[in-house]
């Protein structure tokens, strides 16, 4: 009888073993077998550093989806004497945490810590945030949070000033292909797939260890031994993942960020690639009007005049276009902001403006720069001695407009490129006026 218990016991575990993702049975349960994260893990790494002082505290993984946070965090369990519980803040509440800082505290009196692993931390709002400022600081529980998302902005100050930060990177295309070697030896056969295909599944996992895996197990289960895929039939098999792109995180603004260093940068080709890959990810794209509307006033302005209402025409032509059609227009808008002249004269001509209204409070304008429609405003000086541009022979008659009490500034300072070089040539004319 017991041999037959003992038989169907080990015919239950096979079969659970079975029913796991490869993913997971793949999982590394060291931490040399983690692969794309050689900067914190590496001889040289910190978080390897940390974990062989035996000084582990309370940390923050921050990285994309599949780069190895979970696994990172059950490994550094095992270099550790604390307890280990793990919790998804997409499914714990303030009730949940209640109980886990209780059983961490019982644990506490018996002389054992905590080690508490809060996957997608940033899902919890501020207060459950703040739930966990007083077990951190008095030791009761040692936090590990995994998130997607920047902790600068997700996270309280307060929970970070008590962890340290470690940056994740998304898998290269080397990790990708040692993953892919571990699955392959597991399941003692190579994908059945080409070069170009197997290059192409890199590509699709997008830096996603996971991914990666999940389908490469998809394959294995649905592709005969006998058949090569090709990166055609590897697409019409695999639903092509969405590139990682929400427009609440981080990639919203890393995207944006470069598109608009790329047009300043006067770099069209990454200009259009990162637009593409905005348009791509469903990005709004009067969300990329909008800023390239900037940009043809921020970075081009009036070494190129025609910049402005060439963007704001292209944006109309969406308008009455939509897509796709209304993407050439885009287009357009994108290359002539990238080729044409840059200056930021302009800008930096008004910032200096402003911090000089700021620092000079209510000056009044000279007196001459005034109209006098009453009476009383005549005989106060209003309007006296003003000159008529017009009537002089150059039509600049160099008066100073200025308050009497606040000296002559320079704040606008064009540069020798594009329209501005003959901008400068008049200010230089001008100038030279006034001072005659």
């Amino acid at each position: 009888m017991t041999d037959l218990f003992a038989e169907k016991s080990e015919k239950n575990v096979g079969a659970a073993h079975q029913n796991r993702p490869m993913a997971d049975i793949l999982r590394p349960d060291a931490l040399d077998d983690v692969v794309g994260q050689d900067h914190l893990l590496g001889a040289e790494g910190s978080l390897r550093r940390m974990v062989e002082a035996g000084a582990l505290s309370s940390l923050i993984l921050w990285g994309p989806p599949g780069c190895g946070k979970t696994t990172i965090a059950r490994i550094l369990a095992q270099h550790s004497d604390l307890h280990f519980e793990q919790i998804s803040a997409i499914f714990s509440g303030v009730a949940d945490l209640r109980k886990v800082f209780e059983s961490a505290k019982i644990r506490k009196t018996n002389g054992q810590g905590t080690l508490l692993f809060v996957d997608e931390i940033h899902r919890f709002n501020k207060s459950q945030q703040d739930a966990f400022l007083p077990v951190m600081e008095d030791g009761t529980i040692t936090l590990i949070g995994a998130t997607t998302e920047n902790p600068s902005f997700e996270l309280n100050a307060a929970v970070l000033s008590r962890a340290q930060v470690f940056v994740l990177k998304r898998i290269d295309e080397d990790g990708l292909e040692i993953l892919l070697n571990r699955g392959e030896e597991r399941q003692e056969r190579t994908l059945p797939m080409d070069g170009q295909a197997r290059d192409l599944l890199k590509t699709m996992a997008d830096g996603d260890g996971r991914y990666i895996l999940s389908m490469a197990e998809q394959i294995f289960a649905q592709v005969d031994g006998d058949v090569m895929l090709d990166s055609e039939a590897l697409l019409n098999m695999m639903q092509r993942r969405a590139p990682l792109y929400d427009k609440g995180n981080d990639a919203h603004f890393n995207l944006i960020s470069a598109f608009h260093k790329s047009l300043r940068g006067s770099d069209v080709d990454g200009a259009l690639y990162w637009m593409a890959r905005m348009l791509q990810a469903g990005e709004d794209p009067e969300y990329i009007l909008r800023r390239m509307t900037c940009v043809a006033s921020e970075d081009v302005s009036m070494a190129d005049p025609q910049a402005l209402p060439l963007v704001i025409a292209a944006w109309q032509a969406y308008e009455r276009l939509g897509q796709p059609e209304g993407e050439l227009a885009m287009a357009q808008a994108c290359v002539y902001l990238a080729t044409a002249p840059k200056s930021n004269a302009s800008y930096m001509a008004l910032k200096a403006a402003k911090r000089a209204a700021k620092e000079t409070g209510s000056l009044m304008p000279p007196k001459h720069a005034m109209n006098a429609p009453t009476k009383l405003m005549k005989a106060e000086g209003y309007n006296l001695g003003y000159q008529y541009d017009h009537d002089t022979p150059e039509g600049f008659s160099g008066q100073n407009y200025f308050p009497d009490d606040l000296p002559r500034r320079t704040f606008y300072k064009p540069v020798e490129r594009g329209f501005e070089r003959d901008i400068k040539k008049r200010l230089d004319y001008w100038a030279r006026l006034r001072q005659a």
